[in-house]
């Protein structure tokens, strides 16, 4: 995902525990990454009108409201695990009679690509029933993430596909890519820790907060599937990794946030560049 002055903004926002961050934090980091002062505040400014921003009595900057329904998607990557349960062979489906246009269309859509959903046929799409709280959670979920009121839109549970369309419906997921990508990522995190102590301070802070949230962002698009349709040993290893890994971020960041007087999280739910992994179109609308 290409960083831009927005995702830097969100990510570093995520850190605050209390309180909150002053515009001069966010000008300094967006330095780092090649961003100029105006296009910082500029995007400060948008993402304060769509609610994604909140703003103190001292002009001092949290996360908005809008931002709600994501940051609790993005912070569950540490239980990721925790997260499924054993798959019985049926489904959760969302079945949209209208679909849409613009940027409620592209909310939909990437609300289910969050929960790992996957297009059977046009306006049907299904996934595996095995994530924890079934199909009723999937359902409030689903609606939290897509902002979707439309009484015609119907989430329920699908069992009993014919062979054929089950044979189908399993190959949605690219599982040999999956598997590939979870491999690539691990071994970036890897190399990244192994050279860390021969970067200077700003470096090691680029460093981790790119390489990281990559990784991030690989977690929280991962449509968590069952053992029948992927190897989970590949997934679970790069959770690990990354556990370790975001503590590396968090020290290497901790000297900056202190130096701005951000009280920053003592135990961060690491949501490196993962706020960023939706378009703003996703992210509007009072969903996040």
């Amino acid at each position: 995902m290409e960083l831009t002055a927005r995702s830097v903004i969100l990510d570093l926002l995520s850190t605050v525990r209390r309180g909150a961050m002053p515009v001069r934090a966010l000008v300094e980091a967006g330095a780092l990454f090649g961003f100029a002062e105006n296009n910082v505040r500029v995007s400060l400014s948008k993402l304060y009108a769509e609610g994604r921003a909140a703003r103190d009595e001292r002009g001092r900057y949290r996360l908005g409201p809008a931002t709600a329904a994501v940051s609790d998607q993005v912070r569950r990557w540490r239980r990721l695990e925790e997260q499924h349960r054993p798959w019985h062979g049926d489904w959760v489906a969302v079945h949209q009679a209208r679909r849409g246009r613009g940027p409620a269309r592209v909310k939909r859509e990437h609300a289910l690509a969050l929960l790992g959903f996957r297009e059977l046929e046009p306006g049907l799409a299904l996934r595996p029933d095995n994530l924890r709280g079934g199909v009723e959670g999937v359902r409030v979920r689903y609606a939290g993430l897509s902002g979707d009121g439309d009484p015609s839109t119907l989430v329920f549970g699908l069992r009993e596909l014919a062979p054929a369309s089950d044979l189908r419906a399993r190959g949605l997921w690219d599982a040999a890519a999956l598997g590939r990508g979870y491999r690539a990522a691990l071994r970036a995190l890897e190399a990244s820790r192994a050279r860390l102590g021969r970067l200077s301070d700003e470096e090691a802070m680029i460093e981790t907060f790119v390489v990281g949230g990559a990784a991030l962002r690989q977690l929280v698009l991962d449509p968590l599937l069952p053992e029948p349709i992927l190897d989970p040993a590949p997934r679970r290893a790069l959770v690990e990794a990354m556990r370790g890994y975001d503590e590396l971020g968090r020290r290497a960041w901790a000297p900056f946030l202190a130096r701005h007087g951000v009280p920053h999280r003592s135990a961060p739910e690491g949501w490196r560049a993962a706020l960023g992994a939706l378009p703003a179109e996703a992210q509007q609308g009072g969903v996040h």
